[in-house]
Protein backbone atom coordinates (compact mmCIF):
# COMPACT_ATOMS: atom_id res chain seq x y z
CA UNK A 1 0.00 0.00 0.00
CA UNK A 2 1.63 3.18 -1.15
CA UNK A 3 0.48 6.23 1.54
CA UNK A 4 1.04 9.44 0.85
CA UNK A 5 1.79 12.18 3.29
CA UNK A 6 1.45 15.61 1.84
CA UNK A 7 1.44 19.43 2.89
CA UNK A 8 3.47 22.38 3.15
CA UNK A 9 7.25 22.42 4.61
CA UNK A 10 6.44 22.49 8.10
CA UNK A 11 3.19 20.95 8.51
CA UNK A 12 4.15 18.07 10.31
CA UNK A 13 4.55 15.69 7.44
CA UNK A 14 8.03 13.98 8.42
CA UNK A 15 7.07 13.61 12.10
CA UNK A 16 3.97 11.99 11.27
CA UNK A 17 5.82 9.32 8.80
CA UNK A 18 8.26 8.83 11.25
CA UNK A 19 5.65 7.94 13.74
CA UNK A 20 3.77 5.85 11.51
CA UNK A 21 6.65 3.86 10.83
CA UNK A 22 7.09 3.16 14.23
CA UNK A 23 3.64 1.98 14.93
CA UNK A 24 3.54 -0.26 11.27
CA UNK A 25 6.83 -1.59 12.05
CA UNK A 26 5.87 -2.67 15.91
CA UNK A 27 3.36 -4.75 13.66
CA UNK A 28 5.07 -6.63 12.20
CA UNK A 29 4.50 -5.12 8.59
CA UNK A 30 7.50 -4.23 6.22
CA UNK A 31 7.96 -0.63 5.66
CA UNK A 32 9.60 1.38 2.96
CA UNK A 33 9.98 5.33 4.15
CA UNK A 34 10.79 7.60 1.14
CA UNK A 35 10.90 11.21 2.10
CA UNK A 36 11.20 13.69 -0.45
CA UNK A 37 14.47 15.43 0.42
CA UNK A 38 16.50 12.28 1.09
CA UNK A 39 15.21 10.93 -3.11
CA UNK A 40 16.46 14.99 -3.81
CA UNK A 41 19.59 14.41 -2.17
CA UNK A 42 20.60 11.08 -3.59
CA UNK A 43 19.85 12.39 -7.10
CA UNK A 44 21.53 15.48 -6.38
CA UNK A 45 18.66 17.37 -7.65
CA UNK A 46 17.48 20.54 -6.26
CA UNK A 47 15.33 22.12 -9.26
CA UNK A 48 11.92 23.17 -7.74
CA UNK A 49 10.98 24.37 -11.42
CA UNK A 50 7.84 23.03 -12.93
CA UNK A 51 9.57 19.98 -14.69
CA UNK A 52 11.96 19.30 -11.23
CA UNK A 53 8.52 18.81 -9.29
CA UNK A 54 7.25 16.35 -11.99
CA UNK A 55 10.61 14.60 -12.23
CA UNK A 56 10.80 14.12 -7.99
CA UNK A 57 7.27 12.69 -8.13
CA UNK A 58 7.93 10.14 -11.18
CA UNK A 59 11.31 9.55 -8.72
CA UNK A 60 9.39 9.45 -5.56
CA UNK A 61 7.43 6.90 -7.80
CA UNK A 62 9.78 4.58 -9.23
CA UNK A 63 11.73 4.48 -5.75
CA UNK A 64 7.83 3.06 -4.75
CA UNK A 65 7.64 0.49 -7.20
CA UNK A 66 11.15 -1.11 -6.26
CA UNK A 67 9.75 -1.92 -2.66
CA UNK A 68 7.71 -5.28 -2.46
CA UNK A 69 7.34 -4.27 1.24
CA UNK A 70 3.84 -4.13 3.10
CA UNK A 71 3.77 -0.12 3.07
CA UNK A 72 5.40 2.62 1.72
CA UNK A 73 5.54 5.63 3.27
CA UNK A 74 5.85 8.84 0.64
CA UNK A 75 6.69 11.85 2.98
CA UNK A 76 6.47 14.59 -0.21
CA UNK A 77 5.12 18.03 -0.54
CA UNK A 78 3.54 17.06 -3.45
CA UNK A 79 1.96 20.66 -3.97
CA UNK A 80 0.67 20.11 -7.67
CA UNK A 81 -2.52 17.72 -8.64
CA UNK A 82 -0.40 16.79 -11.78
CA UNK A 83 2.35 14.97 -9.01
CA UNK A 84 -0.31 13.55 -6.77
CA UNK A 85 -1.45 12.14 -10.51
CA UNK A 86 1.69 10.79 -11.21
CA UNK A 87 2.08 9.17 -7.13
CA UNK A 88 -1.57 7.47 -7.21
CA UNK A 89 -1.33 6.59 -3.86
CA UNK A 90 -3.27 3.97 -2.13
CA UNK A 91 -4.02 6.42 0.78
CA UNK A 92 -3.57 10.19 1.30
CA UNK A 93 -3.28 11.97 4.21
CA UNK A 94 -2.89 16.35 4.12
CA UNK A 95 -1.21 17.98 6.98
CA UNK A 96 -3.21 21.24 6.52
CA UNK A 97 -1.68 22.11 9.71
CA UNK A 98 -0.43 25.34 8.75
CA UNK A 99 -0.67 28.00 5.76
CA UNK A 100 2.91 29.96 5.03
CA UNK A 101 5.95 27.89 4.99
CA UNK A 102 9.44 29.68 4.67
CA UNK A 103 8.86 28.37 0.85
CA UNK A 104 7.13 30.60 -0.70
CA UNK A 105 7.56 29.37 -4.10
CA UNK A 106 5.99 26.75 -3.13
CA UNK A 107 3.23 27.67 -1.15
CA UNK A 108 1.94 29.80 -4.25
CA UNK A 109 1.66 27.23 -6.58
CA UNK A 110 0.14 24.82 -3.62
CA UNK A 111 -2.70 23.39 -4.78
CA UNK A 112 -5.14 22.07 -2.25
CA UNK A 113 -5.90 18.80 -2.76
CA UNK A 114 -9.44 17.41 -3.71
CA UNK A 115 -9.44 13.86 -2.66
CA UNK A 116 -7.63 12.91 0.46
CA UNK A 117 -8.39 10.26 3.20
CA UNK A 118 -7.38 12.18 6.13
CA UNK A 119 -7.16 15.63 6.43
CA UNK A 120 -5.14 16.63 9.37
CA UNK A 121 -6.00 20.37 10.66
CA UNK A 122 -6.04 19.77 13.85
CA UNK A 123 -4.40 17.53 16.12
CA UNK A 124 -7.08 15.56 17.08
CA UNK A 125 -6.15 12.23 15.30
CA UNK A 126 -4.20 9.88 17.06
CA UNK A 127 -1.89 7.68 15.31
CA UNK A 128 -3.88 4.76 16.70
CA UNK A 129 -6.99 6.26 14.61
CA UNK A 130 -4.77 6.71 11.59
CA UNK A 131 -3.25 3.54 11.55
CA UNK A 132 -7.01 2.12 12.36
CA UNK A 133 -8.09 3.68 8.97
CA UNK A 134 -5.50 2.51 7.15
CA UNK A 135 -6.18 -0.66 8.03
CA UNK A 136 -9.44 -0.34 6.76
CA UNK A 137 -8.66 0.68 3.21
Amino acid sequence: MKILIMGLSGSGKTTLARNLVKVLETANHTITYLNADSVRELSDDWDFSYDGRIRQAQRMVNYANESKNDYIIMDFICPLEETRNIVKADFTIWMDTIDKSVYHDTDALFEKPDNVNIKIDDFDYTIDDIVSKISYK
